[in-house]
């Protein structure tokens, strides 16, 4: 991590920034029209997708092909090729994780820019539209909140460390019986359910929540990398469901072994009470 700990990636935060503000801009010129759903041709579980979605993608990816042509790209809506493996730094990029929440038009989706360098994130933009909320981060930079009319302010974490006075961020949709057991073992007593990764993991950093722990291996590299630098950045951190650091730019683009966020502060002990409840489930790490 030597280059990532004296690069201040001053450039490709000022292209991630603007990328993500004028895609989400054009997709809320979709907001108020006639939406038609697709499903994606090559998912095997329902997996909608929009022409907003395929239009950020556009506008992204042609921006950071012109301003960074060396950069190895791995985008939702752009055919995944084996080049980008052989590039040290690869962008990562959702053009609108939560597409069920811009469907359903409850302002749930975000624009998620990352960069990865040798498989680590080191920056991450994620942009709420809706109600123009901004988070990025750079590694060694701290993570920032920006909305119109304010100066950007610092995030950190809570310090709560009490399953019984954590409130756990979930899901909207996806919700398993097997989740609602880890909520009754833990004994959390409030969630705040919402889409999009990065929406939730924006919860953390503004203390709305302590806690995300996504049980499935339905979160791919793109929901993860740009909020993942955000979360690490204000005193957070990021794993897979045994504690185990997610690696970026890698073949296999799906999180196998979930996700879990935390505040940081609680992580080893969230890890520790999930460990004989994934042994319950029969979960074992890929």
């Amino acid at each position: 991590m030597s280059e990532a700990k004296f690069h201040t990636y001053e450039k490709e935060l000022e292209v991630g920034v603007r990328l993500a503000r004028e895609a989400g801009a054009a997709i809320l010129d979709y907001y108020d029209q006639p939406i038609v759903v697709e499903q994606k041709k090559d998912a095997s579980d329902f997996e909608p997708v929009t022409q907003a979605d395929r239009t950020a993608n556009e506008l992204i990816v042609s921006g950071i092909r012109e301003a960074f042509p060396d950069d190895g790209i791995l985008a939702e809506e752009s055919v995944d090729t084996d080049r980008r493996l052989e590039k040290p730094r690869v962008w990562v990029i959702d053009p609108m994780d939560g597409t069920n929440g811009f469907i359903n038009r409850d302002g749930d989706f975000a624009v998620q820019i990352g960069l990865a360098v040798n498989g680590i994130p080191v920056l991450g933009v994620v942009y709420q539209p809706l109600p123009g909320v901004l988070y990025r981060a750079v590694h060694g930079g701290g993570s920032w909140i920006e909305r119109a009319g304010f100066p950007p302010q610092l995030a950190t974490v809570s310090n709560n460390e009490e399953p019984a006075s954590m409130r756990l961020a979930a899901s909207r949709s996806h919700r398993s019986p097997r989740m609602d057991q880890v909520v009754q073992a833990f004994g959390f007593k409030e969630e705040v359910r919402r889409g999009s990764v990065g929406v939730k993991i924006g919860l953390i950093i503004e203390r709305q929540c302590d806690l995300y722990i996504h049980l499935s291996s339905r979160t791919k590299q793109w929901d993860t990398c740009a909020p993942e630098i955000i979360l690490r950045e204000s005193g957070g951190r990021l794993t897979d469901l045994f504690g185990g650091e997610l690696r970026y730019n890698s073949r296999q683009v799906k999180n196998e072994n979930g996700v879990v966020a935390t505040n940081g502060w609680s992580h080893p002990m969230v890890i520790g009470k999930l460990a004989p409840l994934l042994a319950q489930f029969g979960r074992l790490p890929v």
